[in-house]
C-alpha cells in the first residue's frame, strides 16, 4: 500500500514533479500570472520573474505557457540544464522554435532568416515568446548581447520577440554583465516564501486535489512545517510526503507535531529564526485581477524544450511518449532531435475536450476559499 492510499488519497498529494492539477493559485502567485500574462500580450520586450529555489518558478512558466492561446502566440519554453552553451547554438535554437525551417549555420543568414519568420509571425497577427526557465545558467555575457540583439528586432511600438527570464536571484548579476539588455528589463517580478496562513491553505489544496475530505495534519503541525520549511513550496512538500509515510508506519489517523519534528530532523532541515518566521508572517501580497481575455487559455503542450549536456534537445511533441531524455525518436522525421515528454506530461492532466480551467476570478480569494472546506 502506499503512503498515500493508507489516508483514502486517489493521488500523491506532495510529489515535487510538475503535475498543473495541483497548481496553487496563492495571491501572489495569480499577481505575478497577471504580470507577465501583461508582458506577452504588449510585447514588452524582456521581463524577468525571480526567486528562491523551490518557490515555484517553474510551476509557474508551465502554467503561463499553457495559459496562452496558440491563435494568439507563437510561444515556446527554454529549459536551461547547464551552463555550457553558445550563443550561436541558443540562436539557432530559437529560430527553430519559432518555426525556423533548415537555420542557416551562417550567423548572419540565420538572422535573416528568424526575422522573416518574425514577420511571418506578426503578419498573422500572433506574438512571438520565449520562456527561458533557470535563466541564471546563462552566465555568458556572449549570450546576453545575443538577446539584446534579438530585441532589437522591432517595429515603431511593437517588438518582434518577446523574453521572459524564470531564474535564482543571481539571475540579475547576469544581466549586469550587458548593462543596456539590464536596461531593457519592462517588468521585475520576484517570488517570495509563503506566510503562514498561505502555507495551511497550500497543503488543504493539495490534500483536496488528492481526493481528502479532511485535514490529515493538525495546525500545531502546520505551524512546525511553517518553522522548518520557511514557507518554500518545495520543502513544504518534502516534509509532508515524508510526514504522511511516517503516519502510515505508525499507524496514525492525523499528522501532529511529533512527527513533523521528526521528519524534519530526518532530512536534516533547520528551523528558521524567530525574525524569519515574523518576517514571513508579515508578508502583505496585494491581488490584481486578471484580464478577462485570459480567463479561458487554451492549453499547450508542445515546444518544451530541455538543452541537455551535450547540447541534445528534448522536444516534446507526443504527450504519450515514454520518459526516455537523450534517445533518439527513430519514428521522427529529425532522428537528432529527441522526443521526450516532461515529467508529468501536462496533455494526460487536462481533458483533451475541456479547456484548461480558467484562472482565479477576481473575486474570489483563494485562502478565504480553502478556509471555507471541511478540510480545515
Amino acid at each position: 500500500m502506499r503512503h498515500y492510499e493508507f489516508y483514502g488519497l486517489q493521488l500523491d498529494p506532495f510529489s515535487n514533479t510538475p503535475d498543473s492539477r495541483f497548481y496553487y493559485e496563492s495571491a501572489q502567485h495569480t499577481t505575478a500570472l497577471a504580470k507577465l500574462m501583461y508582458v506577452a500580450q504588449s510585447m514588452k520586450g524582456l521581463a524577468i520573474l525571480l526567486g528562491d529555489v523551490g518557490t515555484g518558478k517553474t510551476t509557474l512558466a508551465r502554467k503561463l505557457l499553457m495559459s496562452l492561446p496558440e491563435d494568439k502566440y507563437e510561444a515556446s519554453m527554454l529549459v536551461i540544464i547547464h551552463s555550457g552553451i553558445t550563443a550561436d547554438w541558443l540562436l539557432k535554437k530559437i529560430a527553430t522554435q519559432m518555426g525556423v525551417e533548415n537555420p542557416n549555420d551562417d550567423k548572419m543568414k540565420l538572422l535573416g532568416q528568424l526575422y522573416e519568420r518574425l514577420v511571418e509571425i506578426k503578419e498573422e497577427g500572433r506574438s512571438a515568446l520565449v520562456l527561458v526557465d533557470e535563466a541564471q545558467m546563462l552566465k555568458d555575457r556572449s549570450i546576453m548581447e545575443e538577446f539584446r540583439g534579438l530585441l532589437n528586432l522591432e517595429i515603431p511600438g511593437r517588438k518582434f520577440i518577446s523574453f521572459i527570464f524564470f531564474g535564482l536571484p543571481e539571475m540579475e548579476e547576469n544581466l549586469r554583465q550587458d548593462e543596456p539588455l539590464n536596461q531593457r528589463v519592462a517588468l521585475r517580478y520576484e517570488l517570495r516564501s509563503f506566510h503562514f496562513k498561505s502555507t495551511e491553505n497550500y497543503i488543504k489544496h493539495r490534500l483536496r486535489v488528492a481526493g481528502a475530505n479532511k485535514m490529515l495534519f493538525t495546525r500545531e503541525a502546520v505551524q512546525v512545517i511553517q518553522t522548518f520549511s520557511k514557507g518554500i513550496p518545495r520543502l513544504i512538500n518534502n516534509i509532508c510526503d515524508n510526514a504522511l509515510l511516517d503516519g502510515m508506519l505508525n499507524k496514525a489517523n492525523v499528522i501532529g507535531r511529533e512527527i513533523i519534528e521528526n521528519v524534519a530532523k530526518d532530512l536534516g532541515l533547520r528551523a528558521a529564526s524567530k525574525e524569519v518566521l515574523k518576517q514571513l508572517e508579515s508578508q502583505k501580497i496585494t491581488r490584481i485581477p486578471i484580464p478577462e481575455e485570459f480567463e479561458r487559455p487554451k492549453l499547450r503542450t508542445e515546444h518544451i524544450d530541455e538543452l541537455g549536456d551535450m547540447g541534445i534537445v528534448a522536444k516534446q511533441r507526443d504527450d504519450t511518449a515514454p520518459i526516455t531524455p537523450g534517445a533518439v525518436d527513430l519514428q521522427k522525421e529529425e532522428p537528432t532531435i529527441a522526443t521526450v515528454a516532461p515529467v508529468a506530461p501536462v496533455a494526460s492532466l487536462v481533458s483533451e475536450n475541456k479547456p484548461a480551467q480558467k484562472v482565479q476570478d477576481d473575486d474570489v480569494d483563494i485562502d478565504k476559499l480553502l478556509d471555507s472546506l471541511e478540510i480545515d
